[in-house]
């Protein structure tokens, strides 16, 4: 079976909670992601920031990039799943709480080790599967996500 492991972006970078949202869009850009996590002391993982979370949380509400840090748009403790997962438990977990990037730790250290996305789940998912977490991801109403903050 699939693992977490086998989909995942390995090396996913992570912006550090006092860094500005100016550098994590530099950061995005340079390497063509759309999704940052945010670590704070010891490599812990704070959040994620994304290129929607600058925009909507930040430029649109006339603060600037440049002295808003990532620390600032961290919010509740994000969904992860370990190295080790098989692929059903990941989308299991991106379909409940409706995120479209996941983190990828490994065990026992909790360390971050990658990044899934929808991309890469679309990448090994059969049509019809496929279909369905297309549909569950990006349902209008995303109760769940409340619970996280």
């Amino acid at each position: 079976m699939t693992k977490a492991s086998d989909i995942m972006h390995p090396g996913a970078e992570c912006i550090r909670e006092h860094e500005t949202l100016a550098a994590a869009a530099r950061i995005m850009r340079e390497r063509d992601v759309g999704a940052l996590p945010i670590c704070g002391p010891g490599d812990k993982l704070l959040g994620i920031v994304t290129d929607r979370d600058i925009v909507l949380r930040c430029v649109a509400e006339g603060r600037d990039p440049a002295s808003v840090t990532a620390g600032e748009l961290a919010q509740g403790r994000p969904m992860t799943v370990e190295a080790d997962e098989d692929c059903e438990q990941v989308l299991r977990v991106m379909e409940q709480y409706q995120v479209r990037r996941l983190p990828v730790i490994n065990h026992p250290e909790h360390k971050l080790v990658g990044m899934i996305s929808e991309a890469d789940i679309a990448r090994g998912l059969p049509q019809t599967r496929l279909a369905e977490f297309v549909s569950a991801v990006c349902a209008e109403e995303a109760p769940a996500k409340a619970a996280l903050s």
